[in-house]
């Protein structure tokens, strides 16, 4: 491999790494917004948004002068691969902070619910591990880390499921509170939803790494 090459690719995983701070400071502001009713934290929220999708573009065009000037092959070339697809991943879940956010937002301005938060507070504290997990796994290449991330996904998806009960619950106990569940609810599937990417970037880690393509597997 060319110094030049190496260069680059070193500024590369900075960048990655870069993005996935950014979208990890706007899930934890999320967080704060949403549990202790902080609605002033939107402006933090969609302001990193602006640099988060910035970042994303400059990532991408780095991915494809890259390709152009170095041409990689074999290990250098699924790193760049990867890059891309998580760089992707990465500016989606700084979009759904953002509709988290709003949520928050939402909720901070109407009668809190009489049900309790435990589930969904559950749910950003596994999430956050998940993507800083993917994220580690990604720059030290651990595979064993990716597994770890991945096996965490079942359970954010069964406390989801769940939430659907909930949300019938508080329906049947209080008609006027529907407004209210509705948007609880679509928080808990935008935090299921940033799950399954940060599972996505794991499972390109071991795609990058062993070769393996686990992704649509059944089990």
């Amino acid at each position: 491999m060319s110094l030049h090459l190496q260069r680059d690719l070193d500024e590369l995983k900075r960048d990655v790494l870069h993005l996935g701070s950014l979208v990890e400071t706007s899930i934890g502001n999320a967080s704060v917004a949403l549990k202790d009713r902080r609605p002033e934290l939107a402006e933090i929220v969609f302001a990193d948004e602006v640099l988060i999708n910035e970042k994303e573009v400059n990532i991408e065009e780095s991915c494809l002068k890259i390709l152009a000037l170095h041409q990689p092959v074999a290990a250098d070339l699924r790193f760049i691969v990867v890059v891309l697809k998580v760089n992707n991943d990465l500016e989606r879940i700084g979009d759904l902070a953002e509709n988290l956010t709003a949520r928050a937002v939402y909720l901070s301005e109407r009668e809190p619910l009489a049900a309790p938060t435990t589930k969904i507070n559950g749910m950003f504290i596994t999430i956050r591990s998940m993507l800083k997990d993917s994220l580690d796994s990604l720059v030290k290449l651990d595979v064993d880390l990716a597994r770890k991330v991945i096996a965490q996904d079942d359970g954010v998806d069964q406390i989801n499921r769940e939430m659907y009960d909930d949300f019938r619950t508080l329906v049947a106990a209080d008609g006027s509170m529907v407004e209210q569940a509705t948007s609880l609810l679509s928080c808990s599937r935008y935090l299921e939803r940033i799950a399954d990417l940060a599972t996505n970037i794991s499972e390109d880690v071991l795609f990058m790494v062993e070769g393996e393509v686990v992704r649509h597997r059944g089990d």
